[in-house]
């Protein structure tokens, strides 16, 4: 028992200091959808990219830190977190972040990314149902 229960906590320790495959090559080859267009004014709750910078080209694997920013006093509601690689088909990628995420944002170290422009629409929602998305776009180098 007592070796069965230290080889699990070896292997979660493992999997969290491991990369986790954001994108993966095949969904990468998929046809790029039309590109998203987000409104800049909203009483949404804000979203702002930590890292990667938006403006600037990056290496694979790197820390996705996202930081939410909720209004008037009002939570943000993580089970409302929605991400999706937009491709068509679209790729539901939360299952991939939910280890990282949290209602202050996300947190994911090590994510892998296939070079390339990259599309990512993330969308919420806080306590007052106010809703907000916004697009992150990467643009990825070998």
């Amino acid at each position: 028992m007592k070796h069965t229960l230290l080889a699990a906590m070896a292997l979660l320790l493992s999997i969290e200091a491991g990369a986790v495959s954001l994108i993966k090559e095949s969904e990468a080859k998929l046809p790029a959808a039309a590109e998203m267009k987000t409104r800049a004014i909203t009483r949404g709750p804000g979203v702002r990219v930590i890292s990667p910078d938006p403006a600037a080209t990056i290496k694979s694997p790197f820390t996705l830190k996202v930081a939410f920013e909720p209004r008037g006093g009002a939570k943000i509601v993580p089970d409302s977190v929605r991400m999706t690689y937009l491709r068509t088909p679209s790729v539901d990628l939360i299952d991939r972040v939910k280890p990282g995420l949290s209602e202050q944002g996300i947190d994911l170290a090590n994510a892998e990314v296939p070079p390339g422009e990259h599309q990512i629409q993330l969308s919420l929602e806080d306590s007052e149902g106010r809703k907000t998305s916004t697009v992150i776009k990467l643009s990825v180098v070998k």
